[in-house]
């Protein structure tokens, strides 16, 4: 312990003082936060218990050697950074002598990328894609091409390069603030973690942790990959996707509408552990008013009240978080089934695992049994819940992730 540079604790149930090392010394209330009772001189965390008088001196010059100071010089180095990043970021690049800072190193032109490791720069990506050379495409989606680059170091990166910025009107600009926005304000181990961006006017990309298996549409599409995929693992992936979504409903301050829940933007690693990604149309919710915009999304997987209001809320992903499950389930999109059958399904209760719903699960596995074949129902009736016409009707993603909890 006494080596530890960094530690997150947060979400957790613990009490009482925080231990005197330098780990925890140094932490910020965002890996302390979500606890019990955390005590501790840190912003955010209440005082503990005054110390006697007789070590109270020592216990002071400790408080500002160890504490004090460091964040002070955090809050310094991050305000510097940030300067770069709004300087670069809104300035047109016209400076030739360009020179290497800290993490941020600039090529012909000015740029910035922020590193959140100490080791994505840009020179390495650049050199691991070959100039973004299509032997490394491994996907095109709507606001970017995503490629597959190994570092120097032998970590393997996926690097989303934004189809050309021109102005701030452009709607891939938009996906690229509003993507750096919301992953920089969140940690989970069921969302996608953002390495680090660089923003230029001619070339911007982010830089995320490498999911090994891919997207879970191409896996449903390949039926190796889908046999692979076996029941237990896509029950898992299920869970995975409803904790992501109630932690950004209900743990995130403002809460985040990812508005895009499609099987193209879950990703899973070598251990088919799914994380929610590509939050280029995400929105913050302001609690204090309407959240009123333009249409974002994938049709077949958007909430049907969008058609008439474009009010964003967090019900708009429980109803595509519902159309995603049995997409899981089912092996391909729902299609005309969310309509017809769902009525059907709920009414029939008890009888749900008989061969109405037996007859729609993926047919390249073999049938569930027993207690399996209990979980599907159970995840089945959840499911459906969520896919209500109307969005008072449908749970919230905390009672989801919940039900699923007990599955």
């Amino acid at each position: 312990m006494i080596s530890l540079t960094s530690v997150d604790i947060s979400y957790n149930q613990l009490t009482g003082p925080l231990p005197n090392m330098r780990a925890f010394n140094t932490a910020t209330f965002e890996v302390l936060r979500n606890n019990a009772d955390l005590c501790g001189n840190v912003s955010g965390l209440k005082l503990c218990n005054k110390p006697t008088s007789g070590s109270h001196n020592n216990k002071t010059k400790k408080v500002i050697l160890f504490i004090v100071l460091p964040l002070a010089l955090g809050t310094l180095m991050l305000a510097i950074v940030c300067y770069k990043f709004s300087y670069c970021f809104f300035h047109s690049a016209t400076t030739r002598d360009n020179h290497v800072r800290g993490n941020a190193i600039a090529p012909k032109n000015v740029f910035t990328i922020w590193s959140f490791d100490g080791k994505m720069v840009y020179e390495n990506i650049i050199e691991a894609t070959e100039e973004f050379d299509d032997k490394y495409l491994i996907g095109v989606g709507a606001h970017g091409s995503v490629y597959k680059a190994e570092l120097q170091t032998g970590q393997v990166v996926a690097v989303k390069k934004l189809h050309s910025v021109v102005d701030a009107e452009n709607p891939n600009l938009k996906s690229f603030t509003n993507e750096i926005q919301a992953l920089t304000e969140i940690r989970h181990r069921n969302i996608v973690k953002l390495y680090g961006f660089c923003s230029h006017s001619h070339l911007s990309f982010l830089v995320y942790e490498f999911m090994e298996k891919g997207s879970l549409e191409k896996i449903l599409k390949d039926d190796e990959e889908a046999i692979a995929f076996d029941w237990n693992k896509r029950v898992n992936a299920i869970k995975d996707v409803a904790n992501a979504l109630c932690y950004m409903h209900h743990d995130c301050s403002p809460p985040i509408v990812h508005r895009d829940m499609s099987s193209k933007n879950i990703l899973l690693d070598f251990e088919y552990v799914a994380r929610v990604s590509d939050f280029g149309t995400a929105k913050l919710l302001n609690p204090n008013s309407s959240n009123w915009t333009s249409f974002a999304g994938t049709f077949g997987y958007a909430a049907p009240e969008l058609a008439y209001t474009m009010e964003v809320n967090e019900k708009n992903d429980v109803y595509s978080f519902g159309v995603l499950a049995l997409e899981i389930l089912f092996g391909k999109h729902p299609g005309d089934d969310i309509v017809s059958n769902s009525l059907q399904w709920i009414i029939m209760g008890s009888t749900l695992d008989t061969m109405p719903l037996m007859n729609k699960l993926d047919q390249r596995l073999s049938g569930p049994v027993n207690r399996q074949a209990k979980k599907l129902v159970s995840i089945a009736k959840t499911t459906i819940s969520c896919l209500a016409d109307s969005p008072q009707s449908r749970p919230t993603m905390e009672q989801v992730s919940k039900e699923l909890l007990s599955v």
